[in-house]
């Protein structure tokens, strides 16, 4: 009787480990962004264990031909009631066990590999939702925006469109022409929607620099059952004329406050991005956290970070929502990541700074029609994560050659500081407009009230080119990001500034991460992401600690171990929470340009991470998903 009884006791304690067991159930996550995980298996004291469990192949390789080029494995897989969820850089969404990696079923929307989108083939995510009180088939969905602005519900247990949504599971993004000519779509998603309240809600990508009246960045609510439009909210609905602006869309990944039934919105920039003299004003809800009432679409609240842009620092990452305690005041905060590598703590309940914000006076004198902003917000703590200012004889090299290089490029450019206008000499912004942070966010841990956010540190040149002479300077520098900025007096120019060598010319360190206390919004510790490794063999050795540009954010445990990916190396790296130090690298097959995620499944705690390279960065490319784990 006793050996049943404990056979009992043991079966229901492993019952109830499964159920407790932490989930990775949204792109961030949670529906507030955290990038959290109450899973403690793995810790500063076991992690070097750490080995490949399984690995699966989405199969790009093999089938996308030169397209692949084009792509970038962005992908966070979400775990949902028994099964996994990958997402392609085409698309292709495939469930997967999660202890072995086996495919259970998989869906190809079959997306035209031949097109050509302004932020090439992503798919960062997918979502999640179970119907209410539903059962039967499509009772639990998986929803997929894809590349040629399409809406896709999925039964999640089969993969198959659900019937009942749109039309056979479909439903068509937004309005207006979907291509440009025959092979450019003008409008895309890259970031999942958030599915709450019984609505999906989605946003778009949308090229930047091509014409002044761009399309708006129009955001979607859906019916999450029939895909019948419930609301539509257009960030520059509003402005008069002689305003003249699109964009303003929402690419990023957005954030949902279940309870206060709010969406939180990461806004971009109006078009175009660098000459503003037609969109004069600050641009209200342009550069913005926007709070809307999930119910209607209307606006409960918005903060800018950025008036008037014309530097491209957009809102690129998810705001994250949590409760801060700064100063010995607590509250709900939505905590923002920028560009500029500022952080922005804002009271989530009226959108006010929670650590407080000023307005500082920032270089003027633009290019002819522009009015520039007099001053730009900056929270007080933390200070600026990235580099702001540099000068010609700051200038980085390997030789006295290639840094005397760098420093002409420096010398004849205009830099008064952060938010020196765009000019027709060639303004140097630092950090570039991929800088700071971008789409990867941050992660926080409310137990430590600690935020964990990695950044860039690269200098980008942009000068204006007069129309007269915009055909004679795309044709002579076709190999660089040359756009027209149709209806504006300029087209532009964007170039990354690097040595002949290819490095930054900035000095290192060129991609950092850091831990942030929000107690008092001073930085605990800030360690170098990356090497050289993958660019140039050896060249670790002799520059040292450089860290590089990434792209791809940093996931925090319970166990006390923060992963990321993001760097230019091929590495998946594990650091202590507490010091800041490298604990572990897992060697990947590509690129790990993506933000990792974890999960515990039948005891066994896993990090996944996929690995496919990035277009933008030209990092290895490949099509692996990869999962660590410690030994059985």
């Amino acid at each position: 009787m006793r050996s049943k009884l404990a056979f009992l006791l043991v079966l229901l304690a492993c019952g109830t480990a499964d159920a407790a067991e932490p989930g990775w159930m949204y792109y961030g996550g949670d529906q507030a962004g955290q990038r959290y995980s109450a899973a403690r298996q793995i810790t500063p004291a076991n992690v070097r264990d750490l080995g490949v469990a399984w690995t699966y192949s989405t199969g790009d390789l093999k089938t996308k031909g030169e397209a692949i080029k084009r792509a970038s494995f962005e992908d966070t897989p979400i775990l949902a009631e028994g099964r996994l969820y990958v997402c392609s850089p085409f698309n292709e969404v495939a469930a997967l066990d999660p202890g072995t990696g086996k495919p259970l079923w998989r869906f190809d929307p079959k997306l035209n590999a031949a097109m050509r989108y302004p932020n090439d083939f992503i798919c960062r995510g997918v979502a999640f939702w179970r119907a209410p009180n539903a059962k039967g088939a499509c009772a639990a969905r998986i929803y997929l925006n894809t590349a040629d602005r399409r809406l896709i519900a999925l039964d999640a247990a089969t993969g198959k469109p659900c019937a009942g949504f749109g039309k056979g599971g479909t439903v068509t993004i937004g309005e207006g022409p979907q291509v440009e000519g025959k092979r450019f779509g003008r409008n895309h998603t890259t970031s999942p929607p958030v599915v709450t309240h019984g609505l999906a809600i989605v946003g778009s990508a949308i090229d930047d620099n091509q014409k002044v009246d761009e399309l708006r960045g129009t955001v979607y609510a859906y019916d999450a059952v029939t895909g019948a439009q419930r609301w539509s909210f257009d960030p520059l609905k509003g402005q008069k004329p002689p305003f003249r602006a699109g964009a303003a869309n929402v690419w990023a990944p957005m954030s949902v406050d279940e309870r206060a039934g709010l969406v939180f919105l990461p806004v971009s920039s109006s078009s175009p991005d660098f000459w503003g003299g037609l969109r004069k004003g600050d641009g209200k809800y342009a550069n913005s956290v926007v709070a809307l009432h999930i119910a209607d679409g209307t606006v409960a609240w918005s903060f800018q970070t950025t008036h008037h842009d014309l530097w491209d620092y957009d809102i690129p990452a998810q705001p994250t929502l949590g409760t801060v305690t700064y100063n010995g005041k607590t509250a709900p905060a939505v905590l923002q990541p920028t560009k500029q590598g500022l952080l922005f703590t804002i009271r989530r309940d009226i959108g006010q700074p929670l650590i407080p914000v000023v307005e500082r006076k920032v270089p003027q004198h633009g290019a002819p029609g522009e009015v520039v902003w007099p001053t730009q917000p900056f929270p007080i703590a933390p200070k600026p994560l990235s580099n702001t200012t540099i000068k010609a004889e700051d200038a980085f090299g390997f030789t006295f050659w290639d840094r005397g290089k760098c420093r002409d490029v420096i010398a004849r450019s205009r830099h008064d500081g952060l938010y020196t206008p765009p000019s027709l000499q060639g303004t140097i912004l630092y950090p570039f407009t991929g800088g700071g942070t971008n789409w990867g966010g941050l992660a926080f841990d409310a137990a430590r009230d600690t935020v964990y956010v990695n950044v860039s540190n690269v200098m980008h040149l942009v000068t204006l080119i007069p129309q007269k002479q915009f055909a004679g300077v795309r044709e002579k520098f076709f190999e660089k990001e040359v756009s027209p900025n149709t209806g504006a007096p300029f087209g532009m120019m964007r170039e990354a500034v690097l040595s002949p060598w290819g490095l930054p010319c900035n000095p290192p360190p060129w991609g950092l991460l850091y831990a942030i206390d929000m107690h008092s919004g001073h930085v605990k510790w800030r360690v170098p992401l990356g090497t050289t490794e993958d660019m140039a063999p050896f060249s670790e050795y002799i520059l040292g600690k450089t860290g590089t540009p990434n792209l791809g954010g940093p996931i925090a445990t319970a166990g006390g171990v923060v992963f990321i990916g993001a760097a230019m190396d091929d590495y998946l790296r594990a650091f202590d929470a507490k010091t800041g130090g490298e604990l572990w690298r897992g060697r990947l097959p590509a690129g790990g340009q993506a933000t990792p995620m974890t999960y515990v499944w039948k005891g066994r705690q896993y990090v996944i991470i996929a690995a496919g390279g990035h277009s933008k960065l030209d990092t290895k490319r490949g099509d692996t998903v990869v999962a660590f784990a410690l030994p059985r």
